[in-house]
């Protein structure tokens, strides 16, 4: 059977109780599979299934939260179908990254920000934790602007005092999952499929047409002046580098075998999972774009829907689903809105927790974490709403998923390059196949982000009416800004991994061993432990 290694103090810093395991060998008699593997009193697999299931949906709230949505109505909006091709390699990108990301938590005992600290140089560690932080801080602003719309269009205040309430709804929430933060989020999520029930019904009711739909899905194509910049925000919006601290810190919270098998099982249950949940935003999504599209593009659409589709917001999109809900459309709309808001700052609150958990050995009250981030994001939707109203505050999302996308190769890099690297995964790192396509898709996203960066500012200063004086003084701080960022993206890609992680393990007894994985307590009062298990994350309000 396995082996394995109790590891303390070392690698990412601080005590780490992590047994680490290699290839099983089947001790005399045991029935083989295969000439590898052996079970002995299992969970049936569904039943294995179910207990892993929770971190992947819980990740899959912030692809359906007010910033997803935004950046979809917009996109139907303005160009029809023609931007479903970023939403599925958008997702399809996610699910191959929160996988990796899953994966690295489970077989190293530890979330990439801890990784991230043991490796990098104090100066590069302190960078990226602020990166990491403003990425939070980025997604966090999508739902303080969700939840100010939804009060809006239930009370009618105005939308900067909706700001200001969304400090209050932190508070409210945290003393909320004090009674069942369980039965809250199956509420939260109850209200988020209201409206995927919603759109799906408008869009049974649209009928848009198949045809294009298809094409818009799957044959690339950016045409108009602000395509390039709506591909970038939606691909903002899918794919959030905080969401890669997230998902590698809350698969910790589940008990796992300590053999070779139990965390290659593992690995594939987070995987179905995620794939399952990721599917179903997809959808949402797709329909929601499609829904977008259709009302927006109809011959017979009046002055009124013409002006909403010409400026379409949050806050004005509710006439999308009259006709399914009729005057109801508003009331229902703007409910699940709130929820979507209030769901998602679930995920980012434990996001912004482990971030600084990892990096700075700090770990703070959640209330106070979650009332202290919305603080800061408060203060830009605030300005921007008084000043902008519903129209700014809404150009202000899209601008948040934009500074999300620019901010990704900075989670995504260490990402990708400790899940490929045998110091950190031993032999459970990426196969080569893996490793291809996911740094191909990684690639990508980088080089459309730094194309966008540079031809956007350019053209920017082109057209722009400052004075000459003024565009050359901007020229002189943005483009060495630019030189940096470029300069920051290729020294992680090529900076060689230094810290050593993995620990090889030594040899135990097989028999013990597999008396060990099924639960029996040896002589000599040696007690098997599931592993990778983190005491530390083990009050996640996930079911276990």
């Amino acid at each position: 059977m396995g082996s394995l290694q109790q590891q303390q103090g070392s690698g990412a810093g601080g005590n780490n109780h992590r047994i680490v395991s290699v290839a099983e060998t089947p001790p005399a008699g045991s029935r083989e599979f295969d000439g590898k593997d052996y079970v002995l009193a299992e969970k049936p697999g569904w039943r294995n299934f179910l207990s892993y299931v929770g971190p992947g949906f819980l990740v899959s709230l912030a692809y359906l939260d007010p910033g997803n949505l935004e950046t979809d109505l917009q996109a139907g909006a303005n160009h029809g179908y023609e931007l479903l091709w970023v939403i599925l390699i958008g997702l399809i990108f996610a699910l191959i990254i929160q996988s990796l990301a899953a994966n690295l938590g489970v077989s190293t005992g530890k979330h990439l920000s801890e990784l991230c600290k043991a490796e990098y140089p104090m100066l590069v560690k302190y960078c990226l934790w602020v990166l990491a932080e403003v990425a939070v801080i980025a997604a966090d602003i999508p739902e303080v602007i969700g939840t100010a719309f939804a009060l809006n269009i239930l009370f009618h205040i105005p939308v900067w005092v909706g700001v200001l309430c969304t400090g209050c709804s932190t508070l409210l929430l945290i003393g909320l999952q004090k009674y069942g933060v369980r039965k809250l989020e199956l509420l939260i999520a109850i209200l988020v499929f209201i409206m995927a029930a919603c759109f799906f019904g408008e869009l049974s009711y649209v009928k848009p047409p198949a045809t294009k739909v298809i094409k818009g899905m799957f044959i690339p194509k950016l045409s108009g002046k602000s395509a390039t910049g709506d591909a970038i925000a939606l691909l903002g919006a899918l794919v959030m580098p905080h969401n890669l601290f997230l998902h590698s810190a809350l698969v910790l919270s589940r008990k796992i075998p300590n053999s070779v098998r139990g965390i290659n099982d593992a690995c594939r249950y987070f995987l179905i999972e995620s794939g399952f949940a990721l599917f179903v935003a997809f959808l949402i999504n797709v329909a929601v774009v499609s829904v977008s599209g259709t009302v927006c593009s109809a011959d017979n659409l009046s002055s009124e829907n013409k002006d909403h589709c010409d400026d379409l917001t949050l806050n004005s999109a509710s006439f999308l689903l009259k006709n399914v809900l009729g005057r109801s459309s508003s009331t229902v709309y703007a409910i699940a809105l709130l929820a979507s808001g209030q769901s998602s700052t679930i995920t980012g609150t434990y996001a912004g927790q482990f971030i600084m958990q990892g990096f700075l050995d700090l770990k703070m009250r959640k209330w106070i974490r979650n009332l202290m981030t919305r603080c800061i994001a408060i203060t830009p939707s605030l300005i921007v709403s008084i000043i902008g109203g519903s129209s700014g505050a809404g150009r202000l999302i899209i601008i948040a998923s934009m500074i999300l996308s620019f901010e990704l190769p900075f989670a995504l890099i260490p990402l990708l390059k400790f899940s490929s690297s045998s110091t950190k995964m031993g032999p459970h790192k990426n196969s080569i196949y893996i490793i291809v396509v996911s740094w191909i898709l990684g690639l990508g996203i980088i080089g459309i982000n730094v194309y966008y960066l540079i031809t956007g500012f350019v053209d920017w200063l082109m057209h722009n009416s400052l004075p000459k004086v003024g565009n050359v003084f901007i020229g002189m701080i943005v483009f060495p800004l630019m030189g940096v960022y470029v300069v920051s993206v290729i020294y992680l890609m090529f900076r060689k991994d230094k810290v050593v992680t993995f620990i090889e393990p030594t040899k135990l007894d097989p028999v013990a061993q597999t008396r060990m994985e099924n639960g029996h307590e040896e002589e000599g009062g040696l007690e098997m432990e599931h592993v990778p298990y983190r005491e530390d994350l083990a009050d996640i309000p996930l079911p276990h």
